[in-house]
């Protein structure tokens, strides 16, 4: 069987822990606290810690011996780092990280956990749940649905009236004939030439 505990939010450096968690991993408890109580790191301290509560844990919850406890896991995890500014020289400001982890640590004695043995309620449940289960009442059947009554039948529209016949178009006066150009009567020729072209003629001639 195992037990755990856990820490979170330590103010250490997940880095400087994970050095003080490598030196107990796969150690016996009871060594694993003596480490960590003569060890120089700062560390140590919380790791300490973490390991008592465990081992409590195991103890009191399950019944486990402390003197067979083997720390079965340890690791360390980042928290959150928060921002700080520290000053510096000609008035400027450097950022620095304090930085947090979550320090877990498991230990346990070596036994399988068993689970416990079904009772015979249980069995008989495991076995034979359909019999147990009372049979369930059969589904009343649904009433049919009622039958949809026919839609009315949608009014004819109303024939549209034909539009009225356009008035045909007065017809357009003929233009009056042109009057005929009276035909200009021709000069009369002066008969004038004609006589004395006669007078010429008829008379004597002198010295005959």
């Amino acid at each position: 069987m195992e037990a755990r505990a856990q820490a979170r939010y330590v103010r250490v450096t997940p880095m400087k822990a994970r050095r003080v968690i490598n030196l107990i991993r796969g150690m016996q408890a009871v060594d694993a606290q003596a480490v960590l109580r003569f060890a120089p790191q700062a560390a140590s301290e919380p790791v300490g810690k973490v390991l008592a509560s465990a081992i409590a844990n195991a103890a009191n919850n399950h019944g486990m011996d402390a003197r067979e406890l083997v720390v079965t896991e340890a690791f360390v995890d980042e928290g959150p780092t928060m921002k700080r500014i520290r000053p510096r020289a000609q008035g400027r400001a450097y950022r620095i990280g304090k930085r947090s982890s979550h320090i877990t640590v498991i230990v346990g004695d070596g036994v399988k956990a068993v689970k416990p043995l079904p009772t015979k309620k249980a069995a008989a449940k495991a076995v034979a749940p359909e019999a147990q289960a009372p049979a369930k009442k059969a589904a009343p059947a649904k009433k049919a649905a009622p039958a949809k009554k026919a839609a009315p039948a949608k009014k004819a529209a109303p024939a549209k009236k034909a539009a009225p016949a356009k008035k045909a178009a007065p017809a357009k006066k003929a233009a009056p004939a042109k009057k005929a150009a009276p035909a200009k009567k021709a000069p009369a020729k002066s008969t004038t030439t004609k006589k004395t072209a006669a007078k010429k003629s008829a008379a004597p001639k002198k010295g005959g």
